[in-house]
């Protein structure tokens, strides 16, 4: 199906919150909870011992709403971390609408996927041998995401918050002309200045804005020029795609089931199905699923054969 794609206006108005792990246990720590600003970029990720609904609300109410304020949507996927009752009723509290990507279709939180394996490359090329360090790396590879330059923003994170470049360690051994010019003392001046800076802020937020607009219309046209477009309608009998079957090596087994009946169909893409005995209703991504041709019924439990290794 065509690609959708999501445009935030406001810096801090939409975040997307993600696990990344397990991983080797570093200093008790065996995951890493993610938070990215769907506007700037911007992340914030601790290490944690449990991927759990309380490590959840802790990183929103102790790093996340006390420094950015809360946010009017939160992005999350459908595990059981972020679907919790004491989770949700959090959320409600504070008015922050909760929004569920599809199930087995990352690309509905692309943008925390995309900064979870950004991190994760940066931390590969840090941590020693034994990979155990991570979480003392933590830090570093968050200063590395934040300061480097992104192309659908034309610009880096730290910039498009704070309105300039990030002073580096390397640019004082070097000398950079804001380590060694001189302080302005005249208010008038620095007054006029700051004005300047906060309205070229709002100017570089627009034109990156407009950038990322760009990036994404480019982004869908290449994908959607790639796939075999299909309309489903409601009463539509279809298969589903069972990404979990991949990981049986050792068997010839269908990676469709079914077949299903469509329920609803949303303008998103996603669309709701339903088993012939209509009691397992489930949304599920478009992409997922293919139209069934009446005397193809497959049957998951029996259709294995397998295969005998010379």
């Amino acid at each position: 199906m065509p690609m959708n794609y999501s445009l935030v206006i406001e810096p801090f108005d939409v975040w997307g919150l993600d696990y990344m792990g397990p991983f080797p246990s570093s200093n008790g720590s065996t995951h890493i909870l993610v938070v990215v600003d769907y506007v700037t970029k911007w992340v914030e990720a601790i290490p944690t011992k449990n991927a759990d609904h309380r490590t959840s609300i802790k990183m929103l109410k102790e790093v996340i709403f006390p420094r950015f304020g809360v946010p009017r949507y939160l992005m999350t996927d459908g595990g059981s971390h972020f679907i919790h009752g004491v989770f949700l009723k959090m959320l409600a509290k504070y008015d922050v609408n909760h929004r569920v990507a599809s199930p087995y279709h990352p690309q509905s939180s692309g943008q925390v996927e995309l900064s979870n394996r950004e991190i994760k490359l940066i931390l590969q090329m840090t941590v020693n041998r034994s990979r155990k360090n991570w979480s003392s790396k933590l830090d570093d590879a968050l200063w590395a995401y934040r300061t480097a330059y992104k192309n659908p923003m034309d610009m880096s994170p730290y910039k498009m918050v704070y309105g300039k470049a990030c002073h580096l360690p390397l640019e004082l051994e070097n000398k950079a002309y804001w380590a060694i010019k001189e302080l302005n003392f005249d208010f008038k001046l620095a007054g006029e200045k700051r004005l300047f800076d906060i309205s070229l802020l709002d100017e570089w937020r627009t034109q990156a804005y407009e950038n990322a607009r760009l990036f994404k219309e480019k982004v869908k046209r290449w994908h959607d020029k790639r796939i075999q477009k299909r309309e489903f309608n409601v009463g539509d009998y279809v298969l589903l795609y069972n990404s979990r079957l991949r990981f049986f090596a050792g068997k010839l087994l269908s990676k469709w089931e079914g077949p299903y009946i469509i329920e609803e169909v949303y303008r998103s893409g996603a669309i709701k199905i339903n088993n012939t005995e209509g009691n397992f209703p489930r949304v599920v991504n478009g992409q997922r699923i293919k139209h069934y041709i009446s005397g193809t019924l497959i049957n998951v439990e029996t259709n294995i054969i397998n295969v005998i290794t010379p």
